[in-house]
């Protein structure tokens, strides 16, 4: 299986011209943004493709307004990689990082530096995963669609959560094989391997989990080669619009309607059929 690195530094914002704009990262100097009170807690989480950090924060406000509630405010820093998140907290740059359940249960049991933090406001909150792709190749998003429903009515979709998310040893995610068909037209899918085990990479760079099983039996369901390419969270839009990829392995859209529908969707894609959805949860360093 070939298998890529696309450098952050090259595609983060070099080519996020035609259809997309922004690329993650922060949007604002420091000095710009809302001063801090006792109550705030500095929250990193990953860069979303179509929500800035000034976005954040206002959705995250209203969020809390509107529960009526006196809560503490989150005030978000995006980090584009789940490496770089954790170096955040643990430099103190950060008080909380915001995940998935299912990517805490990872970090968790692979390092007890961390510990769920049990009092957190946005505990309703939750996102259905899909693949993103281009919005003119509305035959991909087709034959994406098609197998995904199918995946989901034949139950091969909730056998791999179980065998992937739900019962996989956290700490050993395992490799899987996918198909390689002579001839085949190919489709290049980029990962991040920042929402183990959701989306993992393992330590020698061979995808694994729960990516490479769906895409495993999409391949084979379409008669088509998958090349998994490696790419930071935040490069995500710029790989995709400079056809660098196909698609976009992961992208979110959250299931409340507290949350705008395209947080996680610029300009320009389309969005799948979810095959997957997990509750928001928060990690801090234990005392």
């Amino acid at each position: 299986m070939k298998f890529k690195k696309i450098a952050k530094v090259l595609l983060s914002c070099m080519m996020a011209g035609a259809l997309f704009t922004g690329c993650g990262g922060g949007d604002k100097p420091a000095a710009e943004k809302p001063a801090e009170s006792s109550g705030d807690v500095k929250l990193g989480m990953i860069t979303h493709l179509n929500a800035t950090e000034t976005r954040m924060d206002e959705i995250l406000r209203m969020i809390q307004e509107d529960s009526g509630v006196k809560v503490t405010h989150y005030i978000p820093t995006y980090y584009d990689s789940l490496k770089l998140l954790q170096m955040g907290i643990e430099s103190g740059s950060v008080d909380q990082i915001s995940l998935y359940d299912s990517v805490g249960k990872y970090v968790t049991a692979n390092n007890d530096k961390y510990e769920v933090v049990s009092d957190i406001t946005l505990k309703s909150l939750s996102d259905n995963f899909c693949f993103a792709v281009r919005k003119d190749d509305t035959a991909l998003k087709a034959d994406l669609d098609k197998t995904i429903k199918e995946m989901k009515s034949d139950g091969t979709l909730d056998k791999l959560v179980k065998e992937y998310i739900t019962d996989v040893d956290m700490k050993n995610p395992p490799k899987v094989e996918i198909p390689k068909t002579d001839g085949a037209d190919t489709i290049k899918v980029g990962v991040t391997g920042d929402l183990p085990p959701l989306d993992f990479v393992a330590a020698d760079d061979s995808p694994a989990g729960f990516n490479t099983a769906i895409l495993a039996e999409i391949s084979k369901r379409l008669g088509k080669n998958i090349e998994i390419v490696d790419i930071d969270a935040g490069a995500r839009a710029a790989a995709l619009s400079s056809k660098q990829i196909d698609v976009i392995f992961w992208v979110v859209v959250p299931t409340v309607d507290k949350m705008p529908a395209d947080i996680d969707k610029p300009e320009g894609v389309e969005l799948t059929e979810p095959y997957f959805k997990d509750n928001i949860e928060h990690l801090k360093l234990k005392k």
